[in-house]
């Protein structure tokens, strides 16, 4: 048995009265996730910990809202995985109840694990009280993902470093011009789109969606408000309609070459690498604006929205320990540096996901990892209420995208009601 399994064991009295002691050997761990492209890599490092340890690691692939539904129906004792994901649109919700197992004694008892070698926003999101609900798993970054044979066809110069949103937005409107015949458009923004797209023009715009202290919403700052008509007068003209784009995903409208570009996750970058036509794709860093002067980001220089996932356990697991043991298998130093390597995503832990850049053969995802250096990273917005007012505010802009002239006016009672919501948390 692994000599950290069982030093845990040892200390388990210690630990939480909850805990029990049993033979690892006879012990299966289950774990839940919402990602499918994660799923090979994943169970790759937990069957080498499993082998190791005596145990039996099961995965359980949910959809997104059966995801949350499991974890609401586990505040009243409901059936719970061992191990499972945290999210910054839901993790205030739950740190706090009696859900998330508090990880302090474990973490100080673990010299695999120290905060400070991770992403401080990451950390910061998962603690609360001084108490660390999870350990950030992950931190992801967007880029621009484009399909050369379409840019090709039309004679459209392929995004670059040196691309602005201005020239984003002119290519796209190009495109789309000249593929009207054949029914393809420039670029694909929906309403939903908010992390992988839009968040990062407004940051880059200097604006916020919601303000430093998560007191008040930013979407009625002037900043925001400049950026998000940039998006409604000059993106959105080179989009789908809001219906189509409504009832049909943005991969699945750029995979079926159906859309010039998009900008994507790189918790997706498999979905691209794995298509027919992956050979036709391409990816850039995001553009940059030159109008923010005094805001999050410097003048001509580009901002990409990060996020990252946080490990936890059950509070109410029967086996704390080994729960324990594979989230620091997941979290130490060689367990995120081969999640990079094996292409799940980029590392939560500092400085070790240079070999993702190489996880995909034959195609060139280094911008992912790039713009860390040629630009600013902000964390995705969040507050206690994020699955609230995110939802409501993504309901109120179909009417923006279907009339982009009313951005303002909306924007506005956005904020109002954004405000509304915050003041309840």
């Amino acid at each position: 048995m692994n000599k950290k399994l069982t030093t845990l064991l040892l200390i388990a009295t210690v630990i939480g009265s909850q805990t029990v002691c049993v033979n690892a050997a006879e012990k299966t761990i289950t774990v839940a996730i919402w990602d499918n492209n994660q799923l090979d890599g994943l169970q790759q490092i937990a069957d080498e910990w499993g082998e190791e340890n005596g145990y039996k690691v099961e995965f359980d692939v949910l959809g997104w809202d059966s995801y949350w539904t499991m974890l609401e129906a586990g505040v009243s004792g409901g059936e719970m995985p061992d191990v499972f994901w945290m999210h910054s649109n839901n993790a205030l919700k739950f740190e706090g109840s009696n859900v998330l197992l508090n990880l302090n004694d474990y973490i100080e008892s673990d010299d695999a694990i120290n905060m400070d070698n991770y992403f401080n926003g990451i950390t910061e999101l998962y603690t609360k009280d001084g108490v660390h609900y999870a350990i950030p798993k992950d931190h992801d970054t967007i880029a621009v993902v484009y399909n050369k044979a379409i840019f090709d066809k039309y004679g459209v110069e392929y995004p670059s470093e040196d691309w602005t949103w201005d020239d984003f937005a002119e290519a796209a409107q190009e495109i789309t011009d000249k593929g009207a015949d054949d029914g393809v458009y420039g670029t694909y923004c929906n309403v939903g789109n908010n992390q992988d797209t839009w968040y990062n023009i407004i940051y880059s715009y200097g604006g916020e969606v919601i303000t430093s202290d998560k007191t008040k919403s930013g979407y009625d700052e002037d900043a925001t408000i400049e950026a998000m008509k940039f998006v409604g007068d000059k993106i959105l003209p080179a989009c789908p309609s809001q219906d189509a784009m409504a009832s049909t995903g943005g991969d699945t409208m750029f995979l079926s070459g159906l859309v010039g570009m998009i900008c994507q996750g790189s918790w997706c970058i498999n979905n691209f690498y794995t298509a027919d036509h992956a050979s036709d794709y391409a990816w850039a860093m995001l553009p940059y604006t030159d109008r923010n002067k005094n805001g999050t980001c410097e003048s001509e220089e580009r901002c990409s929205i990060y996020n990252g996932l946080g490990w936890a356990a059950y509070s109410q697991t029967k086996d704390p320990d080994a729960a324990w043991s594979l989230i620091s298998e997941f979290c130490s130093e060689e367990g995120q540096k081969k999640q990079a390597e094996l292409g799940v995503t980029m590392a939560a832990y500092k400085g070790v996901s240079g070999e993702f850049a190489n996880a995909y053969d034959g195609m060139d995802i280094s911008p992912f990892i790039d713009i860390e250096e040629k630009g600013t990273l902000v964390f995705r917005p969040y507050s206690k209420s994020t699955g609230t007012w995110e939802s409501d505010v993504s309901d109120a802009l179909v009417e923006a995208w279907n009339e982009p002239d009313q951005m303002e006016t909306i924007l506005k009672k956005c904020a109002e009601e954004m405000n509304e919501t915050i003041s309840e948390e």
